[in-house]
């Protein structure tokens, strides 16, 4: 017997009881649309990582102002300002594999164009800052060292506070109030985001460091240099640890601490942080994707179940076929294309019902998804691989019957 007349078989033999063979495949169906969805959802999940990975800028170190004893009583990260300027420069001067090191302060305050106003984040910061971060400006331009030199009152806005103060209209060249104090928007940066804590980056307001030292923030009693932290950009193909370990003697040398004395910065490696957050996202998608599969698996119990009640009940035709001249692997395979064909056609059912869901949840509620090429094909792949293996013993079953047993069956 050829292979098409063992594949028209048992298409005919599918296609007797449709219903039963509909249901049948129900589970396959699931199972199939059940793990594309989740893969989808944690292939979205692990893209939107990347984006935020993406939109803090590469190679990045964060040193802030650490923690200060006062009374015998530790105080906690940023309550004084540890570091300045001078740290920045020596950072940058004296660590080669250092690309760029731009210090900043913060602050929050009220931003008021017209009769509109918004609770913003204020970043004081180096010219160098955008280039560290790999952050460009969408609309008018960045400052300069002239404006940093002269603390002048120019800003760039992210595109929060852009939209939520002026909609649609250009705010380059307009005025806005920061705290009593008249600022000109010079620029508009481009969108960043959310942050890896979930914080939406284009909420800021940025301007020069001495301006928000002056004229908006205040400056430390202690030290009129100091700055909150400084963020570190540091050349490709750098070792992170090793320039770690390189800062952190830098600084402490530089703050004279004795080898007792706790450090009064920390030091925060971003990409530690975001390959962490990228390898947890993707051990959420694998043990998301093996309770998805979990389904085709009893869908193919429920294959091999109906195989069995199909060969019992088809026991008297087989027994005339093998009379007749059939070969036990004709009875085999015939068997096998049918479990095959109930697998796949539920299987390329499941990829529609999938594809429909991952776009329903995308939609509705409002979640990254990421459908793949090879989440289908792994997920077909799966669903065949499933057929033939519970369809294998209903099948072996039928071929090994005695021709003379499987005519007299009632």
């Amino acid at each position: 017997m050829t292979l098409v007349s063992s594949i028209g078989i048992a298409l005919a033999a599918l296609r007797l009881n449709l219903m039963r063979s509909v249901l049948t495949m129900l589970g396959i169906i699931i199972g199939v649309a059940s793990v594309i969805t989740m893969i989808a959802v944690g292939a979205g999940a692990q893209a939107r990582i990347a984006d935020q990975i993406n939109s803090l800028g590469s190679n990045l170190i964060v040193v802030v102002s650490g923690t200060i004893t006062s009374g015998g009583v530790r105080l906690g990260f940023g309550t004084q300002m540890t570091l300045s300027e001078d740290d920045a420069q020596a950072l940058e001067r004296d660590i080669p594999e250092i690309l760029a090191a731009s210090p900043g302060v913060r602050g929050t305050a009220q931003v008021i164009s017209g009769n509109l106003n918004w609770s913003i984040v204020i970043y004081g910061t180096t010219p160098g800052y955008l280039a560290v971060r790999d952050w460009d400006v969408a609309r008018g331009r960045p400052f300069e060292p002239a404006d940093a030199d002269r603390a002048a009152k120019v800003a760039l806005l992210g595109q929060t506070v852009a939209t939520t103060l002026f909609g649609n209209a250009d705010p380059v060249g307009q005025v806005v109030r920061i705290r009593k104090v008249p600022f000109t928007v010079i620029g508009v940066l481009d969108r960043k985001g959310q942050s890896l804590q979930g914080q939406d980056q284009d909420d800021t307001v940025i301007m020069p460091l001495s301006t928000a030292r002056n004229r908006v923030l205040g400056a430390s009693e202690v030290n009129r240099r100091a700055v909150a932290g400084i963020l570190v950009k540091m050349r490709d193909g750098a070792d992170m640890r090793t320039a770690e370990t390189q800062i952190q003697a830098l600084l402490r040398q530089r703050h004279h601490l004795q080898p007792r004395q706790d450090d009064d910065f920390w030091i925060r490696n971003l990409s530690e942080v975001a390959q962490a957050q990228e390898a947890s996202s993707r051990v959420l998608t694998l043990l998301l994707a093996a309770v998805a599969s979990v389904s085709l698996v009893v869908g193919g119990i429920g294959i091999m179940n109906i195989m069995l009640v199909s060969v019992t009940e088809r026991t008297r035709e087989i027994g005339l076929r093998l009379a007749v001249g059939a070969r036990s692997r004709d009875i085999l395979g015939q068997f096998l294309i049918e479990a095959l064909t109930l697998s796949v056609t539920g299987g390329l059912i499941g990829i529609a019902v999938g594809a429909a869901a991952s776009f329903t949840v995308g939609h509705w509620a409002r979640w990254q998804t990421d459908l793949r090429p090879e989440s289908i094909l792994l997920a077909v792949g799966f669903a065949a691989a499933v057929g033939v293996f519970f369809g294998f013993y209903p099948a072996r079953k039928a071929s090994r019957l005695q021709p003379i047993e499987a005519l007299r069956y009632e």
